[in-house]
């Protein structure tokens, strides 16, 4: 994706899998931290089309029975993730 709006998207995505939750079970279960999450907003954060702010982070790491950490990608994807999203911040415009 050119222009992710998260980094813990694809995490999401491999933790549900393994857990065999379809998009609306995980949905139900952020339902039930409090969280009003569809499943299409879900299945936009999972492909990094939607922006995840830190509560959600806590709802995701609650509903997939995670710790936090474990929502971010392997250390070397984020490291690649940040410099290029950092590297786009400070190209001029034209």
């Amino acid at each position: 994706m050119k222009n992710p709006r998260n980094m813990v998207g694809p995490q999401i995505r491999k933790l549900r899998y393994q857990m065999e939750l379809t998009q609306p079970e995980l949905a139900a279960r952020c339902n039930r931290w409090g969280w009003d999450l569809s499943r299409e907003t879900l299945a936009k954060i999972e492909t990094q089309v939607r922006w995840v702010s830190d509560f959600e982070l806590v709802c995701l790491a609650n509903a997939l029975s995670v710790r936090l950490d474990e929502l971010l990608s392997p250390k070397e994807r984020n490291e690649k993730l940040l410099k290029d999203f950092f590297s786009r911040l400070s190209t001029p415009v034209t």
